[in-house]
């Protein structure tokens, strides 16, 4: 029995010791990305600031792909995090405020780590293989599961109109039809009530994405310093110009600040004229 036991530590002590260098070798790849750039995040290198040798890597990662895979699963999951905070912290003030708390999560998140932000939503690193699923997809299922699950918590909570889907240019409205079924076939929840929306529905999704993402990224990769020291009063704008696709037309002000009615036009709803 005491001979179990100590077998039993002994593993558990080998296992703490594994889960600590593998944990490090992440932090090394991360800070190594952050200070000189993903061209620079090799095992050569890592494996120099760590004191081994690169061949060592491979007892815990198979291949310098598998390395980089897992620390972008990990960045996902960190700004996953973040952004969940800053919904629940606007928890008390409704799914208009939590909408709002996630969109400027996401971009003061990703202004604070503009390589990370690269990493994960940039252009794809030089020999990924983005055609399987792995740890780094796992991780930014969940991310992206944030904005979804609050998307259908308030349509669930205040439907509001949408366009029909013969409103929808065809090319459009079929490649919309796609990701619902696809989403529907995935068998995760969330995806399975993403594939009830109405496909008019999964476009204000998409299309405010777009909207939010693209802001984003204009100011992490500094394509609006032409014309703006200071663009969050523009993002902020971008903001206030997607409530109507919302149905949210009474929040929101510009600067995150109290509330005050502001009735906008919608561009993808029915029934509005040019």
């Amino acid at each position: 029995m005491k001979q179990a036991v100590e077998a039993a530590n002994a593993v558990s002590r080998r296992d703490r010791v594994r889960a600590a260098t593998t944990r490090e070798i992440k932090q090394v790849a991360r800070r190594i990305l952050v200070e000189q750039g993903p061209d620079s995040v090799s095992l050569r290198a890592i494996a120099r600031e760590m004191g081994m040798t690169a061949p060592a890597l491979y007892r815990y990662f198979g291949s310098h792909e598998e390395l980089l895979r897992n620390v972008i699963g990990d960045i996902y999951l960190e700004i996953t995090s973040d952004i969940q905070a800053a919904i629940d912290a606007a928890a008390d003030d409704g799914i208009g405020a939590k909408l709002m708390a996630a969109a400027r999560e996401f971009r003061t998140w990703s202004l604070g780590h503009k390589r990370e932000f690269g990493l994960l939503f940039g252009a794809p690193l030089p020999g990924l293989d983005l055609n399987h699923t792995d740890i780094a997809d796992e991780c930014g299922q969940k991310f992206s599961g944030t904005f979804l699950a609050l998307y259908i918590e308030l349509w669930n909570n205040r439907s509001f109109p949408v366009l029909a889907p013969e409103e929808i240019d065809p090319g459009l409205r079929s490649q919309l039809e796609r990701y619902r079924e696809s989403a529907g076939a995935n068998g995760l929840f969330l995806q399975a009530a993403a594939a009830a929306l109405p496909v008019g529905a999964v476009l204000s999704f998409v299309y405010c994405w777009v909207r939010l993402y693209g802001m984003v990224s204009l100011e992490v990769f500094g394509h609006l310093g032409w014309v703006l020291d200071d663009s969050g009063p523009m993002f902020e704008m971008m903001l206030t110009e997607l409530l109507p696709v919302l149905g949210l037309d009474g929040l929101g002000s510009p600067g995150g600040g109290p509330t005050r009615a502001r009735r906008g036009r919608n561009p993808i709803r029915r029934g509005q004229g040019p």
